[in-house]
C-alpha cells in the first residue's frame, strides 16, 4: 500500500512532502514513489499517539482483568489515535494484580496495541495514595515484582513507587533492569527522591499530582526531577490536573525530549457524566466536568485522551513539535519502544494518525491496516 502526496512530520519531527510505502504493516520507503496508491493530499500525517498510563475508558479498566474490557478500551482508543498504549492496574491485592496482567498477556488486540503494562502501585505512600485503595498499600518486595514480571512474560514496562515509604535502594536496582521505575504518590522529600534517582528512578508518574510540591525553600520530588535531565515526567494535559500557565512552565523546563503526555483516564472516559468504580472505590463525573472525582472530592482520574490534550497544549500555547513528540515519540522511549513506535521512518510500525487543517482526525491506521 502507497500514502501519496503525504505532508508528514518525519522521524525528527520537521514537515515533509512525499509518499509513503507499507508492507506487511511496516514502513518500507519514504519518498517520492512509482505507482498508484491513496491520495492523501489536504491532510496531515502524525505518528500515532501512545499512551503509557491509562486505567480504562469507553466502559472498560483494565483492573476488571477480562477481555470484553481490553476490547472496549483498544477500540475507544482507536477513535482518538492512540495506536499503543499500557494499560494500568492500581494499587490492588496480589492475586487481583497477578489476574491483570495475566489477562493482558495473553490479550489479543482489537484496536490500539498493547506496548507492555504499566503497574501504578502497590507499592506507594499511605499519605499520597490518592484514589488509590488504602488497603492494598503496602511496602515493596522483589518477589512480588518477580512474580508479576515472570506472569507478563517480560511484558512490564513501567512500576510506580514511593521510594521513601520502604528501603527501596534494592528493589529500584533490581527492577530498573527489567522495566522503568517511576517515583510517584510518594511524600519524599528532595534528599529522598534524588537518593531514588542515583539509584535508577527515571521516571514521574503524572508531575505534581500525587507528589511533594516545590516550594522556594524544598524542592520536592516537583522541583528535583524538573532540575534532573535524567527523569522523565508525565503531564495530564486536560486543564484540570495541571493549570495551563504551571503546564507552560513545565513544558519550558523539560524542553522536547522529557515530557509524555498520558491520559491516566479511567472508564468513564468518553461516556458523560455518571457514577463509575474505580480500583474497588465509587468515582464520580459531572456535567462538564474535567475529571473524575472521589465522594470528597478527591481527584481521581481523567476523562480524557491523548488527541485532546494534544490539541488543548496547542490551545495553551505549546508549539506543535514539542507537543507532538511529548505525545508519541517521547511516551515509547519512557518505556523502550522507540524503536518500534512513536515516529514516522522506515523500518518501523506503520502507525499513524491524519488529521485535518482544525488537527481533528480523520483516519486512523495500526500496523498500517484502517482502524
Amino acid at each position: 500500500m502507497i500514502f501519496k502526496n503525504c505532508t508528514f512530520y518525519n522521524e525528527f519531527f520537521e514537515k515533509e512532502f512525499g509518499d509513503i510505502e507499507i508492507e506487511n504493516g511496516i514502513i518500507k520507503q519514504i519518498g517520492i514513489i512509482d505507482g498508484e496508491g491513496k491520495d492523501m493530499s489536504d491532510l496531515i500525517l502524525i505518528p500515532g499517539f501512545v499512551d503509557v498510563h491509562i486505567h480504562g475508558c469507553g466502559g472498560g479498566d483494565v483492573s476488571d482483568a477480562d477481555t470484553e474490557s481490553l476490547d472496549k478500551i483498544t477500540v475507544e482508543l482507536a477513535k482518538h489515535g492512540v495506536t499503543s498504549f499500557c494499560p494500568t492496574s492500581m494499587t490492588l491485592g496480589s492475586n487481583r494484580l497477578l489476574d491483570i496482567v495475566k489477562t493482558i498477556t495473553n490479550y489479543k488486540t482489537c484496536g490500539a496495541k498493547v506496548a507492555g503494562i504499566n503497574l501504578e502501585g502497590p507499592f506507594i505512600a499511605m499519605s499520597k495514595k490518592g484514589a488509590q485503595n488504602a488497603e492494598y498499600v503496602r511496602a515493596g518486595s522483589i518477589e512480588e515484582f518477580d512474580c508479576l514480571w515472570n506472569a507478563s512474560d517480560k511484558k512490564i514496562k513501567l512500576i510506580t513507587i514511593a521510594p521513601e515509604a520502604f528501603d527501596s535502594r534494592e528493589f529500584i536496582e533490581y527492577a530498573g533492569k527489567k522495566c522503568t521505575v517511576a517515583i510517584g504518590h510518594s511524600a519524599a522529600n528532595a534528599d529522598e527522591c534524588k537518593y531514588a534517582v542515583n539509584n535508577g528512578i527515571r521516571h514521574a508518574t503524572h508531575l505534581f499530582n500525587a507528589m511533594t510540591p516545590m516550594t522556594h525553600r524544598e524542592a520536592g520530588i516537583v522541583g528535583t526531577v524538573l532540575d534532573d535531565k535524567k527523569v522523565m515526567c508525565e503531564l495530564i494535559c486536560d486543564g484540570g490536573h495541571i493549570c495551563p500557565t504551571v503546564l507552560r512552565n513545565a513544558f519550558a523546563i523539560l524542553g522536547e525530549d522529557r515530557a509524555v503526555v498520558v491520559s491516566d483516564s479511567m472508564r468513564g472516559a468518553g461516556l458523560g457524566e455518571g457514577e463509575f468504580e474505580l480500583g474497588g472505590q465509587q468515582v464520580y463525573v459531572e456535567k462538564d466536568g474535567k475529571y473524575a472525582v472521589l465522594a470528597d472530592g478527591t481527584i481521581a482520574a481523567s476523562i480524557t485522551n491523548i488527541h485532546t490534550e494534544f490539541n488543548n497544549l496547542i490551545r495553551f500555547g505549546i508549539d506543535f513539535k514539542t507537543a507532538l513528540k511529548a505525545c508519541t515519540i517521547n511516551p515509547a522511549k519512557a518505556i523502550n519502544e522507540d524503536d518500534k513506535i512513536g515516529s514516522i521512518r522506515t523500518g518501523k510500525c506503520a502507525d499513524f494518525v491524519f488529521l485535518d487543517e482544525n488537527l481533528d482526525i480523520k483516519e486512523v491506521y495500526i500496523d498500517g491496516i484502517l482502524a
